[in-house]
C-alpha cells in the first residue's frame, strides 16, 4: 500500500476547500445580487436617478450601501428625471451632501436634470452635463383644478364643514379666495427660497444672481455651463474621469452598477405596467393635485 505524501495531500486538501468558499461566496453573490470581488479593487459607483423623483428610498439605500463599501472610492450620481417632489428631492440632496463627507461624488446628467434633478445635482461636488442636456427649471409648482362648473351641469352641489377657514383651501369645488391664494402663494415662495439657497451655496453663485435665472425657464447643458450651473460638458464616463480624479485614483476605476433583480417574464410585464400605472397616476396629481413639487411639466409624451 502507497503511503500518501503529507504535503501534496494538505495542497490538495487546501484546493478543495478553496474551490469550496469560491463557490460558496459565488452563490451568496447571486442570491444578494452583489458581485463579489476577491481582488482589491479600486471602483466608482454609479447611483441611477431616473424617473420622476416620488419616492427617496431606493437612491437613499444605494446611497447608503455605496457609502459603507470600501472598494468603493467615488460616487457617480446619473441624472435623467424631470424632477418632483419637494421632500423626496431634499432628502435625496441632504443624503448626498452626508456622503461627500466620506466620499467624492459627482453629478452626471443625461437627457434631462430638471426642477428638482438640478437640486439634487447641486449637492455634487461636480455637475458633468452633455451640451444638449434639459436642465434647470428652477422653481417650484401647484397645480390645482375647478370643477365647480362641472359639478353644478350634473347636478351636485359639494358641501364641506371644517375646522378652520382654510383648511379646503385649493378645493376643486369652487373658486379660490383672494386671501386664500395670498396664502398657497406664500407656502411656493417660501420653498422656492429653499431652492435657491441651495443652488446659490452649493454652487458659490450669488443670490441675486440665482434669482435672475430661477424663473421656471431650460437651460441646455452648454447654456447652463456659461451660467455656472454645471462644472463640465460630456457624458457619463467623462463624469467618471472627473470623480476619479477628484478621488485620487490611478488608472481607469471600474464602474459599478447596482445589479437589478433578476425577473420572470410575467413579473416583468407586471411590473413594467403597475410602473406605467404609477408613473401616469403621479403625473396626474403633479399635474392637477395640491402636492408641491419640483418638476419640470412641459416635456411631451
Amino acid at each position: 500500500m502507497r503511503k500518501r505524501h503529507p504535503v501534496v495531500f494538505g495542497l490538495l486538501l487546501l484546493l478543495v476547500l478553496g474551490a469550496g468558499f469560491f463557490f460558496l461566496v459565488y452563490a451568496m453573490s447571486s442570491v444578494t445580487g452583489e458581485r463579489a470581488s476577491f481582488i482589491a479593487k479600486e471602483r466608482i459607483g454609479v447611483v441611477p436617478l431616473k424617473g420622476i423623483i416620488a419616492d427617496s428610498k431606493p437612491v437613499l439605500d444605494v446611497l447608503e450601501r455605496f457609502g459603507k463599501d470600501d472598494s468603493i472610492k467615488a460616487v457617480v450620481l446619473r441624472i435623467d428625471t424631470p424632477g418632483g417632489g419637494v421632500g423626496p428631492s431634499q432628502e435625496i440632496f441632504e443624503k448626498v451632501r452626508t456622503l461627500r463627507k466620506k466620499k467624492t461624488v459627482v453629478a452626471s446628467m443625461g437627457s434631462m436634470a430638471t426642477s428638482g434633478g438640478y437640486y439634487v445635482a447641486c449637492a455634487a461636488e461636480k455637475i458633468v452635463a452633455n451640451p444638449g442636456t434639459l436642465t434647470g427649471s428652477i422653481g417650484v409648482i401647484m397645480h390645482f383644478t375647478n370643477m365647480e362648473d362641472l359639478f353644478r351641469k350634473v347636478g351636485l352641489r359639494p358641501s364641506a364643514i371644517k375646522s378652520g377657514r382654510y383648511k379646503d383651501a385649493g378645493s376643486p369645488f369652487r373658486d379660490m379666495t383672494k386671501e386664500e391664494r395670498e396664502l398657497l402663494q406664500a407656502l411656493i415662495d417660501d420653498v422656492h427660497e429653499q431652492f435657491v439657497e441651495a443652488v446659490s451655496e452649493s454652487r458659490g453663485l450669488e443670490r441675486e444672481k440665482v434669482i435672475g435665472l430661477a424663473d421656471g425657464r431650460l437651460f441646455t447643458g452648454r447654456q447652463a455651463l456659461k451660467f455656472k450651473l454645471v462644472d463640465e460638458l460630456g457624458d457619463l464616463d467623462h463624469a467618471a474621469d472627473v470623480a476619479a480624479k477628484l478621488a485620487q485614483l490611478e488608472g481607469k476605476p471600474e464602474l459599478f452598477f447596482p445589479k437589478e433583480e433578476r425577473r420572470g417574464v410575467l413579473r416583468y410585464l407586471i411590473e413594467e405596467m403597475v410602473s406605467v400605472l404609477k408613473r401616469e397616476m403621479v403625473e396626474a396629481v403633479a399635474e392637477t393635485g395640491p402636492g408641491l413639487s419640483y418638476i419640470y411639466l412641459g416635456r411631451g409624451r
